[in-house]
């Protein structure tokens, strides 16, 4: 921490209420925060943790109720405001500018001046100062467009430290970390309360709440439920509070695949330049493949290649047919789709509506030769029952559904075209537990009905929990491919560092 910073906020909610137009979001919130400890806020994806902490962060005004920072009643009006007073949120949505530096992210709205002029050199070295605490060996002067989903999570919590922040509230700040940046974040956050900064945490990692927090925090359907120190509740109950019922089975059974049947899709010696070397893999109808790997081991770069977003060379067979795909378009044609890992950058066009959303990987079907508008409709009727999207109105955009809910619908758009391999990249990223589960069993019911499946992922407890075989990968290359029967953290993560076959 900055040696100037100041002592952390105290906080009340005081019988906060929160309306978007006629569907209540937020019923008379109310709890206090002292300062000088961590919180984990927990609750399902639409509980309201975030839209509660937009209103703290001067991202939104409550509609009724009082909000006090160190006993005095306040109303930020903007981001700014809050900002100045020390109080600082890092979204789940990256909020940086793209075509930009990594230090004007650093530094905007906040420019250090010399006069008149900006004074670009001290921006850097404090960028450069920040981007070390945080573990970003990069440049500051590099575009925030070239980075890597996971270091542009690097920037948004450097950005955050460059604030001086006295309450930090970070919402699922590790979803695209790796175990060591988890760790050294970890470690800043307890420094950060050595000085006595406020931190709100909000994560649907169980294991990470009980690690790092002080005092847990539950909301369920926009109300407080309760509140407990983390010593005295374990993860399950945590999870129950959440959903307001026992979780059980969280992964489940996992079916035998038809070893008889032909490969789905075989993929021999394919590259993507600079992200991945003759990577080869095979995965059969009713199979489900995981994909393992630290970050930046090349895994989502490999299919980007595959499904002709970047430059790559190999051979593709699907369904015993040599192919090759300039487009995720022409590969959907040939049964072969992909979720991407950005929901909302790549995923979904958040600003259209739902049935645009779910309908745009097959609109031939619904055009005749004008869009049927009622054929849509019904098909998300039927999509919003058979995957549990809790929508509010049908004719909501893709932005007014929590992240859980978007994600689903994500998941249906890419099955929308009938798919017979199906590539799902981080597929419960920034998802609640009682949502995982959802897309846990949906994922094991696509396989039942002779799907095959591949699953990207950084939890590994999730590739343990739902494939049949892990396929590693380290540094662009193919590490080792394990079996449902040796499937254990420890052997995943020894083939994703490189020290399986290292002597003890």
């Amino acid at each position: 921490m900055n040696d100037a910073a100041k002592p952390g906020l105290a906080v009340e909610f005081d019988d906060v209420v929160k309306d978007f137009g006629t569907v209540r979001v937020l019923h008379g919130i109310g709890f206090a925060l002292e300062p000088g400890r961590v919180y984990g806020l927990l609750g399902e994806n639409g509980a309201g943790k975030s839209t509660l902490m937009k209103i703290l962060g001067g991202y939104q005004p409550q509609t009724s109720g009082t909000i006090r920072v160190n006993g005095r009643p306040v109303a930020f009006s903007s981001s700014r405001d809050a900002e100045a007073e020390g109080i600082v949120l890092i979204h789940q949505e990256f909020n940086l500018a793209d075509d930009l530096s990594i230090s004007d992210n650093i530094f905007l709205g906040h420019e250090k001046k010399r006069g008149l002029l900006l004074d670009n050199r001290a921006m850097h070295a404090e960028s450069a100062k920040v981007l070390a605490k945080v573990g970003l060996a990069v440049d500051p002067a590099t575009k925030v467009s070239r980075l890597i989903v996971a270091e542009k999570q690097l920037v948004e919590i450097a950005k955050a430290l460059a604030r001086n922040a006295r309450l930090l509230i970070m919402d699922e700040p590790t979803a695209t970390l790796t175990p060591s940046e988890t760790n050294r974040l970890f470690r800043l956050i307890e420094e950060m309360r050595a000085d006595g900064v406020t931190v709100i945490y909000i994560s649907h990692k169980l294991d990470e709440v009980e690690r790092i927090t002080d005092e847990v925090i539950v909301l369920r359907d926009g109300r407080f439920v309760g509140r407990s120190p983390t010593k005295d509740i374990s993860r399950r109950q945590m999870a129950n509070m959440m959903i307001g019922r026992e979780v059980n089975d969280l992964f489940p059974p996992r079916a035998p695949v038809p070893r008889e049947t032909a490969p789905a899709l075989r993929v021999t010696d394919f590259s993507v330049p600079g992200w991945a070397e003759k990577i080869s893999f095979e995965v059969r109808p009713g199979e489900i493949l995981g994909f393992a790997g630290l970050v930046g081991a090349g895994r989502t770069e490999l299919f980007e290649g595959i499904l002709g977003l970047r430059k790559g060379s190999g051979r593709i067979e699907l369904s015993g047919r040599t192919v090759t795909f300039r487009s995720p378009r022409e590969a959907a044609d040939h049964g072969l789709t992909y979720l991407s890992e950005d929901r909302k950058g790549k995923g979904l066009h958040v600003n259209f509506g739902l049935g645009e959303n779910l309908t745009l990987m097959a609109l031939e079907r619904y055009v005749k030769p004008l869009l049927d508008p009622s054929a849509e409709h019904a098909a998300l009727e039927a999509a919003v029952k058979e995957y549990g999207i809790r929508t509010g109105t049908l004719r909501n955009k893709a932005s007014a559904l929590s992240g859980g809910n978007q994600q689903k619908l994500a998941l249906a758009k890419v099955l929308h075209p009938e798919p017979k391999v199906v590539v799902l990249d981080e597929p419960t990223r920034g998802v609640d537990i009682g949502a995982k589960r959802d897309i846990y069993f949906l994922i094991s019911r696509l396989a039942s009905q002779g799907l095959a499946v591949i699953v990207i992922s950084s939890e590994l407890l999730e590739l343990i929990g739902v494939a049949h075989r892990v396929v590693v990968m380290r540094a662009g290359r193919f590490s080792a491919e394990v079996d449902g029967a040796h499937l254990t953290e420890q052997e995943l993560i020894a083939h994703a560092t490189g020290t399986a076959n290292v002597d003890a």
